[in-house]
């Protein structure tokens, strides 16, 4: 079986090696172990562009090139169209030669291969819609129109489409799906917290401003400030990091609050598992998968109730919602404080984060690939 896999997500050539954006390689190299060939219909880079890669360690048939464009302004809106024509014809011609087609959505190039995908209604096919499903979420008109499209049973045939989280009245090609970190084998013994003495916060992701760092430092401050023992590292670069040093040193918060920058996947690793709590005060995601890894080592997530969150934590079993600004989050948590309650919602996280291994993640692709 051949497997064309068509996403915006570039393939990076220099040297004469083949990279890719680390965690995708990861999944990718779980799909080519299923099939006989895999052949990426993409953008070809030259150089990483400060992309975090790693080098791809499975066999990929020759890339079909795609041209990468983008319609932000009326300027560049010609050279779009044209671009957006050519690949559409481009990804026709690639579809036409495989067995199985794996599209990633939302983006320019999933929009194209959404709407090239009608021409092979007897075609096998999956899509992994990597954005948010919920469908009352506010999002660009492009990704809504992908989501309808993949979504609509008539227009779309013989697929299945991969979202994040389980959502009311979808159609019968939705399949809930996840995204791995751990194998089996990593199911180390969890340390149990104790929440009577100094609680340890974790930030983990770019310091921008949709992240919204700035909310986890003022929570952290409001607790501080109550009489809470706490302490917040925050692993991370971004533009936002300057504002933030001149927050903490104006605050006078140097000795609870530390910027690490980007770290090894070790270290983050070994502070996720003696952390008390992370903080993902985030205004978009697709699947968190930072929140998935924190509960996997029992570390509790506050984090906002956007995209599939609220399934993840199923309500408010495994982890604490928060949408309000610091200071009053920091009122609800000060009246919801109990150490037996959060051992409880500690031990729920783990619980379900430890179903979700890569083992099962590989067993999930090799049946999609099958069906």
């Amino acid at each position: 079986m051949e497997l064309l896999v068509i996403s915006s997500a570039p393939l990076i050539h220099k040297e004469e090696k083949w990279f890719m954006y680390g965690p995708y390689q990861k999944e990718m190299k779980i799909w080519a172990s299923h099939v006989d060939q895999i052949r990426f219909c993409c953008p070809i880079w030259k150089e990483d562009r400060k992309l975090l890669i790693d080098e791809i360690t499975f066999s990929i048939e020759p890339t079909i090139e795609l041209k990468e464009f983008d319609i932000q302004s009326l300027y560049k809106l010609p050279k779009a169209i044209w671009l957006s024509i050519l690949n559409f014809f481009i990804i026709l011609k690639a579809m036409k030669n495989a067995d199985h087609i794996h599209l990633r959505c939302p983006g320019n190039i999933g929009l194209l291969a959404a709407l090239a995908q009608i021409c092979y209604p007897k075609k096998k096919k999956t899509v992994k819609y990597a954005g948010n499903w919920d469908p009352k979420s506010k999002q660009p008109w492009s990704y809504r129109l992908q989501k309808k499209i993949v979504g609509n049973t008539f227009l779309t045939r013989n697929m299945q489409v991969l979202v994040y989280g389980e959502w009311p009245d979808q159609t019968t090609n939705i399949k809930p799906f996840f995204t791995a970190t751990y194998s089996e084998q990593e199911k180390l013994p969890v340390i149990v917290r104790d929440y009577s003495s100094e609680m340890q916060f974790l930030f983990i992701g770019t310091l921008s401003k949709g992240k919204q760092p700035l909310w986890a430092i003022q929570f952290v401050e409001g607790l501080y400030k109550k009489g809470f023992e706490v302490r917040l590292d925050m692993f991370g670069e971004g533009t936002e990091r300057e504002q933030l040093t001149h927050y903490i040193k104006e605050k006078g918060l140097e000795t609870i609050i530390t910027l690490h920058g980007n770290q090894p996947k070790a270290v983050v690793k070994e502070k996720l598992q003696v952390s008390h709590f992370l903080i993902l005060p985030s205004k978009s995601e697709g699947w968190p998968k930072v929140v998935a890894e924190a509960m996997f080592w029992g570390c509790i997530p506050v984090v906002t109730p956007i995209s599939c969150v609220s399934w993840m934590l199923g309500g408010s079993e495994r982890g604490i919602l928060v949408s309000d600004s610091p200071e009053k989050e920091v009122e609800k948590f000060t009246k919801m404080f109990s150490e037996s309650g959060f051992k409880n919602m500690s031990k729920a996280g783990e619980n379900w984060s430890r179903t979700y291994t890569l083992e099962y993640f590989e067993t999930e692709i090799s049946d999609l690939l099958k069906a």
